[in-house]
């Protein structure tokens, strides 16, 4: 017969195990949720410091866009904006300027880079049923001579309906190549489709600004 030790001898036993537990201090699941607050604590800091940061930055904007409408390019996207204020009145697919480069045959050192220029215009010129007057490089690019006549550099029903000028012989105009929209395929002008053309062609006045990047 087994004679089972008396109830303190348990009791000691558990408080023994309790005390050691104690000693040994944080469980590992325990001590690494105590070891992530600090983190916790710094990430929200963090988070709350770029909020702050973020509505600061959109209040600048706000204050440095123009008063009225301004146009907004975007050759990376190929894509054009009329804002106002903060509003984007028109969102419009574009195709902006190739980056390639026409060497002229006939003069060493001369060359054409067909890129839409980056920075800050204006429009400087609004035109009804627009006459393409063609540079040199539209004869040399189809292997044609530059003519002497003037009259064979006019071309027209090639710019659309409108055309916007925003200086150094740069436009907003039409395009005949409607499936070409949304590549970098151009010139250096940039081309809207019909319906977009005459919407940026009613929002805008001599003064609009341009903003191209």
């Amino acid at each position: 017969m087994k004679v089972l030790p008396p109830l303190s001898v348990f009791v000691l036993i558990g408080v023994l195990f309790l005390l050691a537990s104690h000693l040994r201090g944080p469980s590992e699941a325990e001590g690494n949720a105590a070891n992530l607050e600090p983190h916790k604590r710094s990430a929200a800091s963090e988070l709350s410091r770029l909020l702050a940061r973020h509505v600061s930055l959109r209040h600048q904007l706000a204050q440095q866009a123009p008063a009225g409408h301004y146009i907004v390019v975007d050759t990376a996207h190929n894509r054009l904006y009329v804002n106002r204020h903060q509003a984007v009145l028109l969102t419009a697919l574009a195709s902006t300027g190739s980056g390639t480069i026409l060497n002229d045959p006939d003069r060493p050192g001369t060359k054409w880079i067909f890129d839409t220029p980056r920075g800050e215009f204006s429009i400087q010129a609004k035109l009804t049923n627009p006459v393409w007057v063609k540079p040199d490089w539209a004869f040399l690019e189809e292997g044609l001579a530059v003519p002497t006549d003037p009259e064979q550099r006019f071309e027209s029903d090639v710019l659309g309906d409108y055309a916007l000028g925003f200086g150094k012989g740069y436009f907003i105009h039409g395009t005949l190549y409607a499936r070409l929209l949304g590549k970098n395929v151009t010139h250096g002008c940039i081309r809207l489709q019909d319906d977009d053309l005459q919407k940026v062609y009613q929002l805008s006045k001599i003064g609009t600004p341009v903003m191209i990047f």
